[in-house]
């Protein structure tokens, strides 16, 4: 069933609890009170029938009826379109869930649209019905009890980002590889809590001041500015989120840069360490190569060889063998090879 709750309220207490909504708009007219209609994820018809009783705006239907609305609060004559983005905090997977609220107000009726499990709107109509004499200041009132119970819900929200904030703020110097993806997937969800709570001052400073009908009582103008200044603190701690988000990607990534400069410092010194070794096996190599030249050209006993017959012959060899090394060996150290 879309209807989650119906009822007719006079002087703020509930009188009826229709079965439909044909035997709500009955009653609304024969008690001359307030009917407060709740629907979930109502169908075309159901939502076109409230809307040719309570002649809500066409425009405004469309839009409940599409959804993915921004929050905003809009006047046609003397109803109001309320659309809120209310959120709530999954601990299990450290992440925000957004929802979409649509209200419907006039003189005599409050009409909600939910398309998500949050806000608790039974939780505000319980509320407002342990409160006849507020309840009894009409729509006006059960307004104030919706946007004030998505602020509160806002509440833990604000707290498990905060939570998360931190969380990162730790991880930023233990190297921890998924840090980036996790700061910018945070900001997503800040800048999207941002935007669902942004107009939220806007929408109660236009409630404080009243539409055609005039101004609210004085009582709920004191609610309205409560709530207000929730939204408003509300709005400066989710400023600070996205500073501190921005500051923290700006870290990481001077921090990234940072441990490759070091990563590239130490391959450099690591090819140098390799270039030097090389250069002693060359040099070594090439003194021992010289003497290892004379000998196998002398180990090779052609009888064409006038040095086989010399006396010096194997002392000049030998010599030889010695002063080329003894050369190479020199040159290599004065060019530090070795």
């Amino acid at each position: 069933m879309t209807i989650i709750d119906n009822a007719v309220y006079v002087d703020g207490r509930r009188t009826a609890d229709p079965e439909d909504l044909e035997e709500t708009y009955f009653l609304l007219r024969q008690r001359q009170g307030m009917a407060w209609i709740g629907l979930y994820r109502p169908d075309a018809n159901e939502l076109r029938s409230v809307a040719e009783e309570f002649d809500l705006s066409h425009l405004a239907v469309e839009d409940a009826l599409a959804g993915h609305q921004r929050a905003k609060l809009e006047h046609y004559g003397d109803t109001l379109f309320l659309v809120l983005r209310p959120a709530r905090y999954l601990d299990d997977v450290e992440k925000v869930e957004f929802g979409e609220i649509h209200v419907f107000a006039g003189p005599d009726f409050v009409v909600t649209v939910r398309r998500a499990e949050s806000p608790d709107l039974a939780r505000v109509r319980r509320r407002m019905e342990s409160e006849p004499e507020f309840l009894a200041l009409g729509p006006d009132a059960v307004l104030y009890a919706i946007v004030d119970q998505v602020v509160d819900e806002y509440e833990p929200v604000a707290a498990g980002l905060e939570n998360d904030i931190d969380e990162i703020e730790d991880d930023l110097f233990a190297a921890d590889p998924g840090v980036s993806r996790r700061i910018y997937e945070l900001s997503r969800q800040v800048i999207t809590f941002q935007r669902a709570t942004a107009p939220l001052a806007g929408i109660l400073q236009t409630l404080m001041a009243g539409g055609p009908d005039g101004v609210p009582d004085p009582e709920l103008q004191d609610h309205f500015r409560d709530v207000l200044d929730h939204a408003l603190r509300l709005g400066e701690r989710v400023t600070a989120f996205r500073a501190l988000l921005q500051n923290a990607l700006a870290v990481n990534a001077a921090l990234v840069a940072q441990r490759q400069n070091d990563e590239m410092r130490l391959l450099t010194e690591s090819s140098f360490a390799q270039n030097e070794q090389v250069k002693r096996i060359s040099s070594w190599a090439a003194i021992l190569f010289a003497p290892t030249l004379i000998a196998s050209i002398y180990g090779m006993n052609f009888r064409a060889m006038p040095e086989l017959d010399w006396i010096f012959g194997y002392p000049m060899a030998l010599g030889l063998m010695v002063g080329m090394g003894a050369v190479l060996f020199l040159a290599f150290k004065h060019n530090k090879w070795i």
